[in-house]
């Protein structure tokens, strides 16, 4: 858990407060997006965590593992930032240390020894979908995104309870920005750490915030609460035109594709004869199936105009399929990739790229109706 209560922030010679009597509670293995305007206060209200920045009033509350709640002000402040994992836009990586020295920077500190460090760098750099032989690479080999993904390693290698992180996928391209989104998304299902993630962007906010934070200048709270309600029930005009016309849209960044997607989709076997597939295809009105190996891993496509009137078997017409949307995705992701390739429906992969699913674009339709019915429902009540 993390509380702020009454939490006050002026610094000398200012007219105004930089955090304004802010108070909030952010659940145990929750994330909470804090986003704003310029000079809202967001990296400042992070910074008064890990006491970074000393509040001028109020006071914050962290729980730790065994569920114990303490005050930050009453903390050592090494103590408290050693024991709160933080990672920062410029990611801060030390270019003369190898990535397993930069996983291990505050495990060392820590006094824990080589073997250990080594074990889980390599238990944290395998999560992040990383080769072990990185460990032994220094940050200028490394990609943008490589570079963050260590940078989200080494922010909880100690295992923290507590993660603070400013704008941390901000200055990476917008393609790998969204893979290191979703990563991260799938990363937090597993550690289901507290965090604070500061973000400009209130598509980023919407997307990994199980809550939002929306500040005024001057570090005024004007609404908390959880994405789908600040969607459809703005607390004030701010809120309303922060977040934007294309409410109803965005909604879509809420939903997965696991929720609407039909599980029992009808596939071909890329062994089947062409005869059955043509009968099949038939049967279900389809003029293209997706096509499976024995295990339903992904194979690619075959049309009905590709097999009319020929022999065989399905492999031998089949097409690769330009694209596949992975458990998990929002359905703003997976249209964006559908409109991309001109499909209007694609198949749902797992991480070993077996069919799970499909999904269409009629399906993501209802969902957006679905939930804008939803949420007028809950407005009235």
């Amino acid at each position: 858990m993390i509380k702020f209560e009454n939490v006050t922030k002026i610094y000398p010679r200012m007219s105004s407060p930089a955090v304004d009597d802010l108070s909030f509670t952010v659940p145990t293995g929750e994330i909470c997006t804090i986003v704003g305007p310029s000079g809202c206060g967001k990296t400042t209200a992070m910074k008064l965590v890990n006491r970074l920045i000393e509040p001028t009033d109020g006071n914050i509350y962290l729980s730790d593992e065994r569920g114990e709640t303490r005050n930050v002000l009453e903390m050592d402040p090494i103590v408290l930032r050693r024991s709160i994992g933080y990672v920062i836009q410029q990611i801060g990586l030390f270019p003369h240390r190898t990535i397993l020295e930069n996983i291990g920077t505050v495990p060392q500190m820590l006094g824990w020894g080589e073997a250990r460090i080594r074990r889980r760098a390599g238990e944290l750099v395998e999560m992040m979908n990383m080769p072990l032989e990185f460990l032994d690479r220094y940050p200028h080999e490394l990609s943008g995104g490589q570079r963050q993904r260590i940078g989200v390693a080494r922010g909880v290698a100690v295992d923290p309870p507590v993660m603070l992180m400013d704008e941390p996928f901000g200055a990476v391209d917008p393609i790998n920005r969204n893979i290191l989104q979703n990563e991260f998304l799938r990363l937090q299902q597993e550690i289901k750490k507290t965090i604070l993630f500061v973000t400009h962007d209130i598509d980023e906010a919407i997307k990994m915030g199980d809550r939002i934070c929306i500040l005024n200048v001057g570090g005024k709270l004007e609404q908390f609460d959880s994405p789908a309600n600040i969607l459809a029930h703005p607390a004030n005009e701010f809120v309303e035109d922060f977040v934007g016309a294309d409410r109803a849209l965005k909604r879509l960044n809420l939903i997965r594709v696991d929720e609407v997607m039909d599980a029992h989709p009808p596939l071909l076997q890329a062994t089947q004869s062409v005869e059955q597939a043509v009968g099949l295809m038939g049967e279900q009105g389809l003029r293209f199936m997706y096509v499976i190996d024995a295990d339903r891993t992904l194979k690619g496509y075959a049309r009905l105009k590709d097999l009319q009137g020929q022999t065989g078997w399905v492999d031998e017409f089949m097409e690769p399929a330009a694209t596949a949307i992975l458990l998990g995705t929002n359905l703003k992701d997976a249209l964006s990739e559908m409109l991309v390739v001109d499909y209007a429906n694609v198949c749902v992969v797992d991480t070993q790229n077996r069919v799970r699913g499909l999904v269409n674009t009629e399906m993501i339709h209802e969902a957006v109706v679905e939930s804008s019915a939803a949420a007028d429902e809950v407005g009235e009540a």
